[in-house]
């Protein structure tokens, strides 16, 4: 097991330089950030003192060795349009996306594996047939349609939720600060938590209820069933347990995903996240945002699919890794 871990670590390590690099030669060819810090009628002159000063008049290998030296010591240079350290840009809106994803994967999980194994149990029923016709629906829609409908519907036409911002947040640690604290934040969180959650909610009903209905069929089951065994140890200790391997390996793909790719949610509900910060950043031409944000998400997403691989381990005892 230890071996695995280091081996996935080592393995992390190389994806993430892949990455950075990747990255760093794609933005290459991005756009000129000297043409959007200089001005529009900035001289040759101006402009080649802004592209020296930013170190871009350096060859590309020159430039990327620097960056990647930097960034082994936590120091991914300084954002072109606020001069600011990108680091602490990132780390300042990262609280607000882990919290937005986390509540989102909460609130997917929750009802996505409730639901699936309700619709597992009685499959023809009309009431199941509704969630299975709803969650094509959460699948088929995109998210910024979603999120108006949301908006429309709770804030414009009940007025039960606000219909953006992040509300009151309390500071715990650092520029840590969380909304789940207050009502207020809270109430802000709903909305947009609900918004990221739908398509993997979806999704993991759609998977539940496949893969309960398939372990339901097996004759272990039906062995439990016929001992008079009570339905709650059946269904969730003997048929959940066993039908769990693949919704932890999609549950914990989207964990990354719903923190990396939150952009169109936040910019819907003008939630201050990291997300938001890159937006501006590629509106912006703001290159080591971008590389950073990058890198930081693919650590985050290496981080989840190795938790998964433990979790494997705890689910299911059978599985050895060598």
């Amino acid at each position: 097991m230890y071996k695995c871990i280091i081996r996935r670590l080592a393995q992390g390590v190389v994806i993430v330089l892949v990455v950075s690099f990747i990255c760093f030669t794609i933005f290459q060819f991005f756009g000129d950030p000297v043409l959007t810090l200089a001005g529009r009628y900035a001289t040759q002159k101006q402009q080649e003192e802004v592209r020296i000063k930013l170190g871009l008049d350096k060859p590309f290998y020159i430039q990327y060795s620097v960056f990647l030296k930097n960034a082994l010591h936590g120091d991914f240079g300084l954002s072109y349009v606020t001069q600011t350290p990108v680091l602490g840009l990132i780390l300042e809106r990262l609280p607000a996306s882990i919290e937005l994803a986390i509540m989102a994967m909460i609130i997917s999980l929750t009802l996505g594996i409730t639901l699936g194994v309700l619709t597992s149990l009685n499959p023809n029923s009309l009431i199941n047939r509704v969630i299975m016709a709803a969650s094509l629906f959460g699948i088929s829609l995109p998210t910024f349609l979603i999120g108006i409908l949301f908006i429309l519907i709770f804030a414009v036409l009940l007025g039960l939720l606000p219909p953006f911002g992040r509300g009151e947040v309390i500071k715990i640690v650092g520029n840590w600060r969380i909304s789940l604290l207050t009502l207020d934040g809270l109430q802000h969180l709903i909305l947009p938590a609900f918004t990221l959650g739908v398509y993997q909610l979806a999704v993991l009903l759609r998977l539940t209820r496949g893969g309960m209905l398939e372990v339901l069929r097996e004759d272990y089951i039906r062995t439990a069933w016929a001992k008079g065994l009570p339905a709650r140890v059946v269904v969730f200790k003997h048929a959940l347990r066993n039908a769990l391997i693949p919704i932890v390996t999609i549950a914990g793909l989207q964990l990354g995903e719903l923190i990396a790719f939150s952009i169109v949610t936040e910019s819907i509900f003008q939630w201050p996240g990291a997300g938001n910060l890159l937006l501006t950043a590629v509106y912006e031409t703001d290159h080591p945002v971008i590389v950073a944000y990058v890198m930081i998400t693919s650590i985050i997403i290496l981080c989840a699919n190795l938790v998964v691989d433990i979790l494997y381990r705890f689910i299911n005892p059978k599985i050895r890794y060598d």
